[in-house]
């Protein structure tokens, strides 16, 4: 809970559509009447005005203060999975925030290290949905170690790991598990693997827990297109992949109940 010595910061990311500036401002009207104050550098809060890829986008603007920093969602098109609030509950969340403790939930992120053959600096990245690897051109061959000892070479499409709160998005469309938050792991997800005589995958998602280092090493190409949740980036002399439970985690603020599985129906199959 936050501590009512100091004046709350805020900061609003907006989906960028009219709908969603306009709850977007006034929000930050509203929050402003009660004295709180607007911070886009060091805000206690941020809150995201559209859907999932609005909140994707407001983690990866703030991911350097996760510790500091907490979420909440306003959802202005389809229900999405991070968002906990509707605009007609607006005056409700204003209120909220502005009157209330708020409890913190903090979800597992997935960190991604990619190490390169020439030297150069290792890039390192935290995902809040998904890392996926795919070759430039043809099949992906890359050898998959799981606590340091090969596992299997994997050829086919590519491969999705993603978090707990990711595996209802990518990892659910390629048949993977559906995993509560709550579980500090990650989830290895083929896309479309070769078998046959000659070759051989597990053919089924791989559950890691948070101990558990998953790394990949490229077997002939080491080009590879590497997305981190929204972003998509060529990535040249690849040496390796590691994929991990990140020490971070990202934290929601919670102002009422939220429940997952409600969510997952909700989204999936509830009429």
């Amino acid at each position: 809970m936050r501590g009512t010595q100091a004046p709350l910061k805020f900061a609003i990311t907006s989906k960028g559509d009219e709908t969603s500036n306009a709850l977007t401002q006034k929000i930050k009207t509203y929050l402003l009447d009660f004295e709180l104050q607007y911070d886009e550098d060091t805000p206690d809060l941020v809150i995201s005005v559209g859907g999932d890829g609005t909140l994707l986008y407001a983690f990866h603007r703030y991911c350097r203060r996760l510790d500091k920093t907490a979420f909440v969602g306003v959802h202005t098109g389809h229900l999405g999975f991070y968002a906990d609030w509707v605009p007609e509950e607006i005056e409700k969340l204003v209120i909220a925030i502005a009157k209330m403790p708020y409890q913190v939930v903090e979800y597992p992120l997935l960190e991604v290290i990619i190490r390169y053959i020439n030297g150069a600096r290792e890039a390192k990245y935290l995902a809040l949905n998904e890392c996926t690897v795919k070759s430039v051109s043809g099949t992906l061959v890359i050898d998959v170690e799981i606590r340091g000892d090969l596992f299997e070479t994997f050829r086919g499409d590519g491969l999705c790991i993603s978090t707990p709160t990711g595996s209802t998005a990518y990892n659910k469309a390629l048949g993977g598990a559906i995993l509560h938050p709550s579980l500090e792991a990650i989830q290895v997800t083929e896309m479309a693997s070769i078998n046959n005589r000659v070759f051989r995958t597990i053919e089924s998602p791989l559950v890691l827990p948070a101990h558990h280092t998953c790394m990949l090493k490229p077997v002939n190409d080491v080009d590879f297109q590497i997305t981190i949740d929204h972003l998509s980036l060529l990535h040249k002399d690849v040496k390796s992949i590691q994929c991990r439970v990140a020490d971070e985690k990202i934290r929601f603020a919670r102002f009422r109940p939220f429940p997952f599985w409600k969510r997952v129906r909700d989204s999936f199959i509830a009429d």
